[in-house]
């Protein structure tokens, strides 16, 4: 669990410049803010290292890839099966994008990706294993809304004000 320390406007702002062009350098970051450029290294490394900032991209679109058809799939593990195998045998599928335990009916909620449905049987197939008992997949047909989080850093900074 991560600790909230921003203290100010000048980090939202840095973050947002940091986000729209993961590749401003600190110079341009400091003229752009109106800030001297050891003040937004300052706040760079703090912000990376609370774990506030935790890449810089690129962002890559799995179906310019090749890969147009996304899904989600819950799991249901054999109870006293544990984790530790079936996120070993998750992290060596690279149509895995995400896996996270859950509360509720599953045990595990994974986003993955497949060249078609054809292939979306592949990956299925693949994620399976003894340890799991059941699975049930849904298909995405259109992102409504894409991962983000510049309104939730937007929330945030109003909080505080």
């Amino acid at each position: 669990m991560h600790t909230v320390r921003m203290t100010d406007q000048l980090d939202a702002d840095l973050l947002a410049l940091l986000h729209a062009e993961p590749r401003v350098g600190m110079l341009e970051a400091s003229r752009r803010l109106g800030v001297a450029r050891g003040t937004v290294q300052a706040r760079v490394d703090r912000l990376e290292r609370d774990g506030v900032v935790t890449g810089y991209g690129p962002d890559l679109e799995p179906a310019a890839l090749g890969y147009a058809v996304t899904a989600f799939m819950t799991l249901e593990i054999r109870q006293g099966a544990g984790r530790g195998a079936i996120t070993r045998r998750l992290q060596r599928i690279p149509e895995v994008l995400e896996a996270h335990t859950i509360s509720g009916t599953g045990d595990f909620l994974c986003r993955i990706v497949a060249r078609d449905n054809a292939d979306l049987q592949r990956v299925i197939d693949q994620v399976v294993g003894a340890d799991v008992l059941r699975t049930s997949t849904v298909m995405v047909l259109t992102t409504e809304v894409g991962y983000r989080t510049q309104p939730l850093l937007a929330a945030a900074v109003a909080e505080r004000s």
